[in-house]
């Protein structure tokens, strides 16, 4: 059976040493200055700087601030953001929209490992596992569901330790199989936070 083309961004599935994914995540924040909305789901990268004031209860300086990663080889990607705090409780805590100040969870340890769906523009198969790869924003993300639309570009796997993510292995799941739209589980390998490994050749 074919898979389902839907995408849905990088979900944290578990740890690399296999624990399940326990909801830890960091509070980063975006600012209004920033004209791009965020997704759950969208790899994102820091700026490197941080709040000027307070914010929410958060002293300045306790808010890394954070744009959306870039993609492609040698760009690092922080973290993953799984969710959203509401600052004035008008705003909606499923997306963040472009041009307004919001915190950010980010799920930013470099041991975890994500969910992926890759976007088909390759043939992808049981070799790639163990090789690294990209990833691409061909599909926007949802301001009705909140999720974003980033996949893995199937046709980037290679060996480059600048590429962005790790191929772990398909992910075992029901209706899930090696072909065109399969959701991988993946590393983030060019991270902020851990240097990048040359990936197995493809």
């Amino acid at each position: 059976m074919a898979n389902v083309d839907a995408p849905f961004g990088l979900t944290p599935v578990q740890y690399a040493w296999g624990t399940s994914y326990d909801g830890r995540a960091r509070p980063y924040i975006a600012l209004s200055s920033y004209a791009t909305a965020l997704f759950i789901g969208d790899p994102v990268i820091i700026t490197g700087t941080s709040n000027t004031t307070e914010v929410r209860g958060f002293p300045p300086g306790t808010l890394p601030t954070i744009n959306k990663a870039t993609a492609g080889t040698a760009n690092k990607i922080t973290g993953v953001i799984v969710g959203f705090l509401p600052l004035s409780g008008a705003e909606s805590t499923t997306y963040g929209a472009a041009s307004t100040t919001r915190i950010a969870l980010v799920a930013d340890n470099p041991n975890l490992l994500f969910a992926i769906q890759d976007d088909a523009s390759a043939t992808l198969d049981a070799t790639v596992v163990g090789s690294n790869a990209n990833v691409i924003f061909t599909v926007a993300g949802s301001i009705y569901t909140g999720r974003s639309g980033v996949e893995l570009d199937a046709t980037t796997p290679a060996q480059a330790a600048a590429d962005q993510l790790s191929i772990i292995s398909l992910l075992d799941r029901p209706n899930n199989e090696v072909g065109a739209s399969a959701i991988w589980l993946v590393r983030i390998n060019n991270h902020t936070y851990s240097p990048g490994i040359v990936g197995a050749a493809v």
